[in-house]
């Protein structure tokens, strides 16, 4: 579909490369569609299924493709956490592709805090849905882009949130995994780049896989890496 229709609509370059941040991705990973013992199942890890493996007949790869935006309108918009597609993409949703099998927009609407929701989503979602994601319970509005009653009022769609009151100026709540990263020092000798990785969880441990973005002003060392956990020195697997 191109961008005439479905979620490519909202790709507009001119919005997405002004953002605060973007990445574009593409994974692929074969996938076994037939074995002896396992139907369809995936490669894990970085062990590559062939037609050689006993368990494996088949293999199928599988093309997946992301991207990334971060929009940071708390700043540039005098301290409100609103926002809607049309403030993001200028652009709304206004047909899904006929090709797509599935087609569908989350927004997060977990609770921050004790006290009630402060936050409503509009137009009303299809359904709700729950997630354990790092240990927090998650709470996401889905617009189903096929569900016919969707663009029965209207032929756009403009998904947008708003707070019930008028916030203060808090900061967000941390989440439970973040990352900063600084440079130091200067030249080939005392230069160096630092990446801090927090867990706030109290009491679970969490798999982290670490992709450096290295400024183009940066010649890094591989053997000069340390990793350093609770001051003693770690060894990554």
């Amino acid at each position: 579909c191109s961008l005439q229709a479905g979620l490519a609509v909202l790709l507009k370059a001119e919005r997405l490369f002004h953002s605060s941040y973007h990445s574009q991705a593409v994974h692929i990973r074969p996938v076994c569609r037939g074995s002896h013992w396992f139907a369809q199942q995936p490669c894990g890890g970085f062990t590559l299924c062939n037609t050689a493996d006993a368990s494996c007949l088949a293999v199928s790869w599988e093309l997946r493709q992301t991207l990334t935006v971060v929009f940071d309108f708390f700043s540039s918009g005098q301290g409100k956490k609103d926002w809607s597609l049309f403030k993001m993409f200028s652009r709304t949703l206004t047909d899904t592709c006929p090709l797509a099998s599935q087609s569908k927009v989350y927004v997060d609407i977990s609770p921050k805090n004790k006290e009630k929701e402060l936050l409503e989503v509009s137009p009303p979602p299809t359904s709700v849905h729950e997630a354990i994601v790092q240990g927090d319970r998650k709470t996401y509005a889905v617009y189903d882009l096929l569900s016919p009653s969707l663009f029965n009022t209207s032929r756009s769609l403009n998904v947008q949130l708003k707070w019930k009151r008028p916030q203060d100026s808090s900061e967000m709540p941390i989440p439970t995994l973040h990352a900063q990263r600084y440079v130091g020092g200067y030249g080939l000798q005392t230069g160096e780049i630092c990446t801090l990785i927090y867990n706030t969880h109290p009491y679970r441990a969490f798999p982290v896989i670490l992709l450096e973005t290295v400024p183009w002003y940066l010649r890094l060392y591989v053997h000069t890496l340390t990793i350093i956990t609770k001051g003693k020195e770690n060894k990554p697997s």
